[in-house]
């Protein structure tokens, strides 16, 4: 009567179904094997089919597109678009031209509006962030309220917010001249200088909670008896804020600042739906200024021109910040 060892599966197979790695290679266990090596990736495929067509593909095109003059005459065959080189990405750096001075100033009103943006939401967000955390009852329902403007879709909040900022009807004229009284005149906001004021708040309005949740979500790995040494030395409610929290938080602000930065920067959403593809000049950003030359221009191959530049801009920016944030990570 034959005997099997013990711990040893019959057959030469393992409790989970595979072949018992103590047994001769053979031919199932060769194929069993590569099966398991290969799975991983036949699950990617899907997802780098998606990423290809979706991603790559579109942006290999309009690279493509940025060194042919695509003008309205040639809208309808790409193919007789005639070769332009570096032409386009010449007149679109011609800052002495009216193409190229016109980029400078959008470049200039959306350099200012991502820094006034990124600026504001993040500091929002982390004053949230430091008073919620001392709240006991009703932290919940207030962190569900401060994540509200992030969970509407961006459409419907920002066409609210285009009703209310109307002049003559909106829910900010009345506020501000009827019961705070502090102007006597009804200002213009999606019109003049202050379309940038308008745009600006709307693009705080939308970014800053996600500031709030992603330093909340930092805070809660701090460890409590960080706080309390901390507290034993002598550390005052503000050296801690600055030495403990934003001191153990900079990985994570970093990232945060990087990534507000970048998603602020071509920002088109916003001053699209509040202004239409001819903004005022006051809120042209870059997004808006390279819509307005492609489709309503009709120079395609200048508007992928400046699409170009705006993704080389933001690669260099993300490429400079990683290098400083392991420089200081390595000196430290």
């Amino acid at each position: 009567m034959a005997t099997t060892l013990p711990g040893r599966a019959a057959a030469g197979k393992t409790s989970r179904g595979g072949p018992d790695p103590a047994t001769p290679p053979t031919k199932a266990r060769r194929k069993w094997l590569s099966w398991k090596r290969s799975t991983p990736y036949l699950l990617l495929v899907p997802a780098a089919v998606l990423e290809l067509l979706i991603h790559v593909i579109p942006m290999v095109v309009g690279l493509w597109m940025s060194f042919i003059e695509l003008t309205q005459y040639y809208i309808t065959n790409w193919s007789e678009a005639p070769w332009k080189g570096l032409g386009n990405f010449t007149v679109a750096l011609d800052f002495s031209g009216p193409l190229g001075r016109q980029l400078l100033r959008s470049f200039g009103v959306t350099l200012g509006f991502t820094v006034l943006t990124v600026g504001i939401s993040f500091g929002l967000g982390l004053c949230a962030a430091l008073a919620l955390q001392r709240f006991g009852r009703g932290r919940g329902f207030i962190r569900t309220l401060f994540l509200t403007p992030y969970a509407l879709p961006a459409y419907a909040g920002i066409i609210t917010w285009k009703f209310m900022l109307q002049r003559d009807n909106g829910l900010v004229n009345q506020l501000i001249t009827n019961d705070l009284h502090l102007t006597g005149n009804r200002p213009f906001w999606l019109i003049g200088s202050n379309a940038f004021v308008s745009v600006v708040v709307v693009a705080i309005w939308q970014q800053w909670p996600f500031a709030f949740l992603m330093t909340m979500a930092g805070m809660q790995v701090i460890p409590d008896e960080v706080y309390q040494a901390s507290s034993i030395d002598g550390a005052s409610t503000w050296q801690q804020i600055r030495h403990v929290t934003l001191g153990m938080m900079k990985p994570i602000n970093s990232v945060l600042l990087l990534l507000l930065f970048l998603w602020t920067f071509r920002e088109f959403n916003t001053p699209f739906v509040l202004f239409g593809p001819t903004p005022p000049a006051s809120a042209d950003l870059l997004t808006i200024h390279i819509y307005s030359s492609s489709f309503i221009n009709w120079n395609f191959g200048l508007g992928s021109a400046m699409s170009a530049l705006l993704m080389l801009f933001l690669i260099l920016v993300a490429g400079g910040w990683a290098l400083w944030n392991r420089r200081i990570s390595r000196d430290a």
